[in-house]
């Protein structure tokens, strides 16, 4: 989503409303229920929110200055600088080493690069298919990208063939580097 992504592409950018903040909040808690007792830390009262209207119907939002989430249509997606803060949130998947660099270049995720050993999967009940998830890395702390799956976790260790995660932003991509500024 973000391969090409520039300044270039910006459209406009506002500041959100305390009453748009608040329906933001509620909206990030629904969709990731363990930021519940982190949300005010996340988006603090007195901060602002800044919305960036992007090319394609992407919407950034920016918390003084750094942008956490994003929203394509209607789903708010997490960016790396949020997951890194607050990493237990999110349903997460892990890939096997062999798949690092290419996760980092931007390509899908194979599904043999998530059952491999060294991957990690979660166990059943798994999660659906259009998932948001988080992809960590066989032996590293920290997220490498965020993807949606493409076919539920048990189908992916099922079919084992194939794309399982499409990528939708990783680290040092053009959102990873966007400067709001």
């Amino acid at each position: 989503m973000f391969k090409k992504f520039s300044k270039e592409d910006v459209h406009s950018r506002s500041k959100v409303k305390s009453s748009i903040q608040r329906t933001l909040k509620a909206k990030l808690v629904s969709q990731y229920p363990q930021l519940e007792s982190v949300i005010d830390e996340l988006i603090p009262k007195k901060s602002q929110i800044e919305l960036i209207k992007c090319e394609d119907k992407i919407q950034l939002y920016a918390v003084d200055g750094e942008i956490l989430f994003f929203q394509k249509f209607d789903e708010l997606i997490p960016s790396l600088r949020l997951v890194h803060k607050f990493p237990e949130a999110y349903p997460t998947v892990q890939v096997d080493r062999g798949a690092i660099k290419f996760v980092l270049s931007g390509a899908n995720i194979m599904c043999p690069g998530l059952t491999s050993p060294g991957a990690k999967l979660p166990v059943s009940p798994g999660f659906e298919k259009d998932s948001i998830v988080i992809i960590n890395a066989e032996n590293k702390e920290n997220a490498l990208a965020v993807g949606k799956l493409l076919m539920s976790t048990d189908e992916i260790s099922s079919i084992n063939k194939g794309h399982g995660v499409e990528l939708i932003h990783h680290l040092g991509d053009p959102l990873w580097n966007f400067s709001v500024e």
